[in-house]
């Protein structure tokens, strides 16, 4: 377990294990539980071959899969957010380049609405600008997230049992995230222009050409 300020995190392993106290452990276990059975498996729906999440099974088995909570008490939820982003850097600061690639943590919010993602969805486009300056996704997943995945607009990748916030580093392969938003894909541009593989440069065209 660990903390910063305004919220307390756990590692996969460690709510596996059965660390967190009750009632913390029930909302981490409810996440950590569907992260091991949906995000790390494909899905008919997807669009594509392979996993929902890429990433996902990997951070599992090398202990980079992280979930928090905000700490009790913890009303003021945008400094939560900052408080996630120093607890990802902390925990990112003695790993290499290729673990730094697989290091999540997913803010799990129980008291959010779960029948309207409008708050959710609104702590995450403001948070993003910060996230993606830093070079990091910031992603929101919950139960009636109306998001399409990129393959199939009728999939719903980002519906969760629980509201929660995942972040991730920002990785080349995110353009399809960041070009709706200008600032957002400068800052793509700026840390990946060097090294876009063919398939990105493709999409870049496509965008211009739009």
């Amino acid at each position: 377990m660990k903390g910063d300020d305004l919220i307390t995190s756990w590692s996969a392993a460690e709510i596996a294990d059965g660390e967190p106290p009750a009632p913390h452990r029930e909302p981490l276990l409810r996440v950590l539980t569907w992260g091991k059975a949906f995000l790390v498996a494909s899905h008919p729906e997807l669009g594509r071959t392979g996993p929902v999440c890429p990433y996902t099974q990997t951070s599992l088995r090398k202990d980079l899969f992280h979930l928090a909570l905000p700490a009790p008490g913890c009303t003021d939820l945008t400094s939560a957010v900052d408080s996630l982003r120093t607890r990802y850097a902390k925990l990112a600061a003695p790993l290499c380049d290729e673990d730094r690639e697989l290091l999540t943590i997913l803010l799990v919010l129980p008291d959010f609405d779960p029948t309207d993602s409008s708050e959710l969805d609104e702590l995450q486009r403001t948070a993003k600008d910060e996230f993606v300056a830093e070079g990091l996704m910031i992603g929101q997943f919950h139960p009636v997230c109306e998001e399409p995945g990129l393959y199939n607009d009728s999939f719903r990748p980002l519906r969760a049992p629980l509201p929660l916030l995942a972040v991730r580093k920002l990785l080349v392969f995110d353009l399809p995230f960041l070009m709706s938003d200008d600032t957002h894909f400068d800052h793509y541009l700026q840390r990946f222009a060097p090294a876009i593989p063919p398939r990105i440069r493709d999409q870049l065209v496509s965008r211009v050409m739009q």
